[in-house]
């Protein structure tokens, strides 16, 4: 597995577009390893998954459903928490500030971030 971490910030959609472009997507995580390696490195990163299609039906960047939901911080997935401020929240971060490994979070996806691109090699 190949993966890039980057070194500025982007929106989901414009962090997408920059791994396509290296022939690669946002991280898709498969493992509590995957999940450890992505945490540890400590940073706020956007990750492929997303419910921008359809409201609370969190699908990953290859299409695949999210069947276990085990790494939100609780109480995410929340949309914004009823807070007309914080707008849609459509998109997945990994915080560093959480407690391992339950440490997504859902966000608007107009937040600027960091992210990690991953590539089959």
């Amino acid at each position: 597995m190949w993966y890039f971490l980057s070194t500025e910030t982007k929106t989901w959609k414009e962090s997408r577009k920059d791994c396509l472009e290296r022939g690669a997507d946002l991280v898709i995580i498969n493992s509590d390893a995957e999940q450890k390696f992505l945490f540890n490195l400590k940073k706020r990163v956007w990750i492929g998954l997303t419910d921008s299609v359809n409201e609370g039906t969190w699908r990953w960047v290859d299409d695949k459903t999210l069947t276990n939901p085990r790494y939100w911080y609780y109480p995410q997935p929340d949309n914004g928490g009823g807070k007309p401020a914080n707008g849609e929240e459509d998109c997945v971060e990994i915080r560093t500030d959480q407690s391992l490994p339950n440490a997504w979070n859902d966000l608007s996806c107009a937040e600027n971030l960091h992210w990690i691109c991953e590539k089959v090699v």
